[in-house]
């Protein structure tokens, strides 16, 4: 079960920079111009994300224009169906440990094909190629407690959500995340992309 804890105050900035984006984003006022060779010049010396995002690597949800983010401000990991792994868990690390993000949002969105195949499997069995079935395992579990009999939109939307949720719990289980909350170094939410209307959900 994920724990609601009070966002730190820096994951409170963190968040408040990256609903602003997503607003422009969708008002069709985001910033263009992200080239500018001074701010090329600075990143070489280093990068300072204000937000590290776990997110899926559908092509339609690419998190630095959907928050109308510019270089060097976001830490992005893309893995389908934003799952946990070995390689992940290394790199959210990473992030809070060397570049002191301080917030994590795992992003999920709807109509995920991960999700997607994850649910063909537990109704029907379906056998996915070798790589494919090795991430679906990984969401399988997580989705233990959902109604396969749902109409099929409302069960994909409710597993997309099911599985942000569940990566969550995990994320939250490892022991630098579980000193890092308690500590308020860092906060984790969960959120969800909206295709059609581009609007990014965050989860209460």
């Amino acid at each position: 079960m994920v724990q609601t804890l009070p966002l730190c105050e820096a994951a409170v900035e963190a968040l408040r920079r990256l609903q602003e984006g997503n607003e422009r984003f969708l008002g069709g006022t985001a910033r263009l111009d992200r080239s500018h060779a001074d701010m090329l010049a600075h990143l070489v010396r280093g990068q300072q994300p204000y937000a590290t995002i776990l997110c899926c690597s559908d092509s339609r949800v690419p998190p630095e224009i959907v928050f109308d983010a510019g270089l060097g401000e976001l830490f992005v990991v893309r893995v389908a169906g934003n799952v946990i792994s070995p390689e992940v868990a290394g790199s959210l690390q990473y992030a809070g440990a060397h570049l002191g993000t301080p917030l994590i949002v795992v992003m999920g969105h709807d109509g995920c094909g991960a999700v997607k195949a994850s649910i063909d499997t537990m109704a029907r069995g379906t056998q996915q190629r070798s790589r494919i079935q090795a991430l679906v395992d990984c969401i399988i579990p997580g989705l233990a407690g959902l109604d396969l009999q749902l109409a099929s939109a409302a069960l994909l939307s409710r597993a997309v959500e099911t599985n942000v949720r569940w990566t969550m719990q995990q994320i939250e289980e490892t022991p630098e995340a579980k000193a890092a909350l308690a500590e308020g170094r860092a906060s984790l939410v969960g959120a969800i992309y909206e295709l059609e209307s581009g609007r990014v959900r965050f989860l209460a």
